[in-house]
């Protein structure tokens, strides 16, 4: 019941090369169209790349089950982060890096690599399996656009298998939080900042001096804030008249991301008015979190198949957000499954063969468990 080590390597090796930027998966998305139709699925690329200002849209695979069993969806993202074009893979010593100038993008073209080559062995075996669904989405980095475009009525499965996340194979992830993003617009007043600087109020000063009394970083075990974009002024000799900033707040705990919220407005509005300017803030709902436990039928499908391969089962959480976020919110209980990469979004990201390996025979051994 081996996979074909070689063919997984060669096909991960060839794919990072595939340039894939987030809203820019068109070569991607052809490059794995005719791999999945090859193999028996009915592909399609549903609107959301014309809905996000992309090129691409999702790619929605279903392959019929030759036997009575829960529906399975496994899911990965075509896209990565920049520095991500041109990317020249090097394999020594097991283990697969980039050449140093660029991502890697292991995360998630390992993903992608192990659905195939597991679905290829399932094949070739003929190993009966129930409906398999494989969604590969578009503009997950920044946004996970992809997936809050995907048509939730294509979708059958009883249980969805992200992989997507660090940790050695047989790790599960079935917690994470939910995110709110913060926009702010502070106004001040211009004025010549050599002639009349009394007559201003620095949109940059009010704006500074909000953001060292915010409460942002590790806020809890469960909760995290950050601002991380912030734009503002024109010119060393005009008082800036307005600054925009830009931030978000995640945790496991619902209550307690609105009053990490509550509290970053606050304090935008006091310190506004402490100065007697103006704040446009709007708060906007990015993603909602999910909470699994071991008693869903997901997740003791995902022990089960890796207790099978002699791998240790790591049940944790997280504190980032994934397109699982999503599925889980169209009410398919979903985990994300662990590839054993390490130092992603960097250009010191690396592969290690052997958990390549291991991620394509496990998605194989969920599917034979099921």
């Amino acid at each position: 019941m081996d996979i074909n080590k070689q063919r997984l390597l060669d096909e991960f090796l060839a794919l990072v090369q595939v340039d894939a930027a987030s809203k820019d998966e068109r070569l991607m998305a052809d490059a794995l169209k005719p791999k999945l139709e090859a193999l028996g699925f009915t592909v399609t690329e549903d609107d959301a790349g014309a809905r996000i200002g992309g090129n691409t849209g999702n790619l929605i695979a279903v392959l019929e089950g030759t036997k009575d069993a829960p529906a399975l969806l496994f899911c990965a993202h075509m896209d990565r982060v920049e520095p991500g074009r041109g990317i020249k893979p090097v394999l020594k010593d097991g283990v697969i890096r980039s050449d140093g100038t660029t991502i890697l993008a292991a995360d998630d073209v390992a993903g992608i690599a192990a659905i195939l080559e597991a679905v290829r062995t399932l094949q070739e075996q003929q190993i009966p399996h129930g409906r398999l669904e494989i969604l590969f989405t578009v503009a997950e980095e920044g946004g996970l656009h992809g997936a809050k475009n995907v048509d939730p009525s294509r979708l059958k499965a009883q249980a969805g298998y992200f992989l997507d996340t660090g940790g050695p194979v047989g790790t599960i992830v079935v917690q994470a939080p939910a995110q709110k993003n913060i926009s702010a617009t502070i106004h001040g007043r211009a004025a010549h900042a050599g002639v009349a600087p009394e007559k201003g109020i620095s949109a940059i000063v009010v704006a500074a001096e909000a953001l060292t009394k915010m409460k942002l970083g590790r806020i809890d075990p469960e909760t995290t804030a950050n601002v991380g974009v912030i734009r503002g002024g024109v010119a060393t000799n005009i008082i800036p008249d307005r600054v925009e900033f830009q931030g978000e707040a995640r945790s496991l705990d619902q209550e307690k991301l609105n009053r990490q919220v509550e509290h970053m407005v606050e304090v935008i509005k006091t310190t506004c008015a402490a100065h007697g300017v103006e704040a446009d803030v709007v708060v906007t709902d990015s993603y909602s979190s999910f909470r699994l436990t071991q008693e869903d039928h997901v997740v003791q499908l995902a022990v089960k198949a890796a207790q099978s391969l002699g791998l240790e089962p790591r049940i944790e959480k997280t504190g980032g957000g994934s397109d699982a976020n999503i599925i889980n919110g169209y009410g398919i209980p979903s985990v994300i499954l662990g590839l054993g990469y390490t130092n992603v979004h960097t250009t010191d990201e690396a592969m290690p063969v052997d958990q390549l390996e291991a991620a394509a025979q496990y998605v194989l051994q969920i599917i034979k468990e099921n």
